[in-house]
């Protein structure tokens, strides 16, 4: 229980940095931050680039991230997005570059490691977020980078541009959807036109502005938002989604109400845990004792042979601190491949691994409490012990 909970909140908060909040497509508030924080949902829809732009553009939002995702390698998530978004995770590149055009992707540890992806590779997408989905086998990403080991959810995922993402999508639509074409004929000719106006008036603004306006028409997925102070977490978010069609959510608050969701269930495991040490202690002492009954002839005989009642005492006492030491570390052995197991499973379902074998300060605490469970145990058997009769003992043998 301490190792999972230390492990799955650790996971939690690696995610959360310079997150405060997530705005995407209205629906589940806690969906949209499972999937556009720590990828592993479906996201709630998409959001134009022209109402993100104004989201941006807001007093309150010191810096933001768009993402676009939808796509994915052998089960792995394919994300679109900017380059600070490596900043936001502190992840670095091992080996290669960052993505400088279309289809450049760089690619997590953990996918490079266990799928042996290497610079120059081509990698087939499929569509959605299943392996199971149409491939885009007539565009492929090319692998320009590979990132160090982060301990984040950028561990698991292939980075590229949003332009990739467009492109991508743009293409397989236009296969696809015949029908559409000279609805979209005429959205590109306004698109040029608006471009033509507006370069005249925003030729002194810096190229990612350029971008974002360049691509009005497109859609987002999601975007992670950091303010500018504190005290706007409580007022941005609810002024969202009570004034525009767009759902804000915090990430600290959403994460807080799933814990208390599963709380019971933790709780729950949690006492039966603190049960089980009490059976414990119970039983050891109730071996102890049964123990000192079947070798009081031993006792007597050891006294016989000039042990002191002292000695004989804290051999019981030892034989006790033993046990229970012992029992600590190969409870620890069956922590570890307990949370393994369930790492494991995770890793199938979530991709996420939480896999650890360091030593918790509250393990330490609990090798204290066994070392003092183990000695309130001994002490009526050590004192059984301690008042032996040894010729009534040795006569009743």
């Amino acid at each position: 229980m301490l190792q999972l909970n230390s492990l799955i909140k650790t996971q939690m908060d690696n995610n959360l940095k310079g997150i405060d909040m997530v705005v995407g497509a209205k629906g589940s508030p806690l969906q949209l931050i499972l999937s556009a924080v720590y990828h592993i949902d479906s996201p709630t829809g998409n959001i134009s680039v022209e109402d993100a732009k104004k989201i941006k553009n807001n007093r309150m939002v010191g810096s933001s991230i768009d993402l676009l995702y939808g796509d994915n390698y052998k089960g792995y998530r394919i994300v679109g997005t900017e380059q600070k978004f490596l900043d936001l995770y502190k992840a670095k590149i091992k080996e290669g570059r960052k993505w400088e055009n279309p289809f450049e992707v760089v690619v997590g540890s953990k996918i490079y490691s266990k799928l042996n992806i290497n610079i120059d590779d081509e990698l087939v997408s499929s569509h959605g977020l299943r392996e199971t989905g149409e491939e885009h086998a007539d565009q492929l990403f090319k692998v320009v980078g590979l990132l160090e080991p982060s301990n984040s959810v950028i561990d698991q995922l292939i980075v590229t541009s949003p332009q990739s993402i467009w492109d991508l999508h743009d293409d397989h639509d236009h296969g696809s959807e015949e029908h559409e074409e000279e609805h979209e004929h005429d959205e590109e000719h306004d698109h040029e036109h608006d471009e033509e106006h507006d370069h005249e008036h925003d030729e002194e603004h810096d190229h990612e502005y350029d971008e974002e306006h360049e691509h009005d028409d497109k859609e987002i997925t999601a975007m992670l938002i950091k303010f500018k102070s504190p005290m706007n977490i409580i007022q941005f978010p609810r002024q969202i989604n009570e004034d525009t069609n767009l759902q804000a959510a915090v990430p600290s608050y959403e994460i807080s109400r799933l814990f208390k969701l599963f709380g019971f269930g933790i709780e729950t495991l949690t006492y039966l845990a603190y049960l089980i040490i009490i059976v414990s202690a119970f039983s050891l002492f109730i071996n102890l004792f049964n123990s000192m009954r079947e070798r009081k002839y031993e006792m007597a005989l050891i006294r016989t042979l000039g042990s002191s009642r002292r000695q004989l005492s804290m051999m019981i006492i030892f034989e006790s601190l033993i046990l229970t030491t012992v029992g600590f570390f190969i409870g620890l052995l069956v922590s570890r491949l307990g949370v393994m197991f369930v790492s494991s499973l995770m890793e199938e379902s979530l991709n996420y691994n939480l896999k650890s074998f360091g030593i918790l300060n509250e393990e330490l605490w609990l090798l204290g409490l066994s070392i003092f469970i183990g000695l309130i145990s001994s002490i009526i058997p050590a004192l059984q012990v301690y008042n032996l009769n040894i010729s009534e003992t040795l006569a009743d043998e």
